[in-house]
């Protein structure tokens, strides 16, 4: 155990770019430019989503991912899975097994639908039935370990998998996160929608529309 966006592709008018943006703008440029400020927006516009779609697909797993992951086996005690998610700040986390080969995952949801026969919705849920009732309502699961609980077959991606693919996957599925493996299945990193948004930001930038 080591611990190792779609982006919008709202045309930039939409966000606010007025024509004395654009007139600004063009004044700022060294020599004569024969065109109106509206033309300009435009092609602009039209560049910007190029750009957007050029960069989601040469952006992939390995350039995105967080390499060293936190992960558990199937015989971790859920106990223990759930102290290291808390200490650790995160939602989830992959299940492997001896190999590294990603057997499954577990999130905060997979903990929260096996409480109690009704399985809570939210951590509130968990509060208000832990303060009405005489036991905790995790009780059900207090034995069980990894393997009883995790989500799987594990959804996950190759490292050479696209931003583009890797977004419509976590939207389709409507998961937080998702491991990388390598050819063999083994985990080599994750992603989560934090990852794509930062990766997001990194790239759509002027310069890398410009260059």
């Amino acid at each position: 155990m080591t611990e190792t966006k779609k982006p919008s592709t709202a045309p930039v008018g939409d966000v606010g770019l007025t024509d004395q943006d654009v007139y600004e703008a063009m004044k700022s440029i060294p020599g004569y430019l024969d065109i109106t400020p509206r033309d300009f927006k435009e092609l602009y516009c039209h560049a910007y989503l190029k750009a957007i779609e050029r960069i989601s697909k040469s952006v992939l797993a390995r350039d995105m991912m967080t390499k060293e992951v936190l992960s558990v086996s199937p015989d971790t005690p859920l106990d223990e899975v759930a102290d290291l998610m808390g200490r650790r700040g995160i939602s989830g986390l992959p299940v492997t097994d001896e190999a590294g080969r990603v057997l499954g995952v577990i999130s905060e949801k997979d903990f929260l639908s096996r409480m109690g026969e009704a399985g809570p919705k939210n951590f509130m849920i968990v509060i208000a039935n832990c303060l009405r009732a005489k036991g905790c309502v995790a009780l059900p699961i207090r034995a069980k370990k990894a393997a009883d609980i995790m989500s799987s077959p594990a959804v996950t991606v190759n490292e050479s998998s696209s931003y583009s693919e890797i977004a419509d996957l976590i939207a389709k599925k409507g998961i937080n996160r998702v491991p990388v493996t390598d050819a063999e299945g083994r985990l080599i990193g994750i992603i989560t929608r934090h990852d794509l948004i930062e990766a997001s930001s990194r790239n759509a930038t002027c310069e890398s529309i410009i260059s």
